[in-house]
């Protein structure tokens, strides 16, 4: 199930990241929660890792697919960028939160999706992620369901070393 999902979550950002390109990401490796992909795109090559939830709550709504994923995009000048990818439409008005330790960050909202509030604090977070066990993932949906994801770090460093030189 796990790699069904990632894929689906391969495809769909391609699919989102407005370009014309109908290829598949590769995937450069597996490890552990994490998998490390690469495409091509209008604006060089894109690398990322991405990992699904461990445990979503609450258990009696469908959540879709959530991935979390960090982003390289040399030719765009984007370094390690975190993005929270949900399976359903966020509040508009509303934040997601990413805690990771005792250490918490503000994403705001576009659509299905979730990035830094500050941009500053994208290299704390992926400090954050590679120095802890799990993370959590909080927000609202389109109905007003707070939701809550939990995500696995085991492997998150070696899949952001994986693609550290995307090029």
């Amino acid at each position: 199930m796990l790699g069904k999902s990632i894929v689906a979550a391969s495809v769909f950002i391609i699919g989102t990241a407005g370009t014309a390109l109908a290829q598949t990401p590769s995937q450069i490796s597996q490890f552990n929660a994490w998998g490390a992909y690469s495409y091509q795109s209008g604006n060089g090559k894109v690398c990322y890792v991405l990992s699904v939830p461990t445990q979503k709550t609450p258990a009696n709504v469908d959540h879709g697919d959530n991935f979390f994923l960090v982003s390289q995009k040399p030719g765009q000048n984007v370094s390690f960028e975190p993005q929270f990818m949900a399976g359903y439409e966020l509040r508009p008005d509303s934040k997601v939160t990413v805690t990771v330790g005792n250490r918490s960050f503000t994403m705001f909202i576009n659509g299905k999706s979730g990035w830094m509030e500050n941009a500053a604090e994208e290299p704390q977070l992926v400090a954050a992620m590679r120095a802890g066990a799990d993370m959590t993932v909080k927000a609202v949906s389109k109905r007003g369901t707070n939701t809550s994801y939990t995500y696995s770090l085991k492997g998150i460093s070696a899949a952001l070393s994986a693609i550290q030189n995307c090029k």
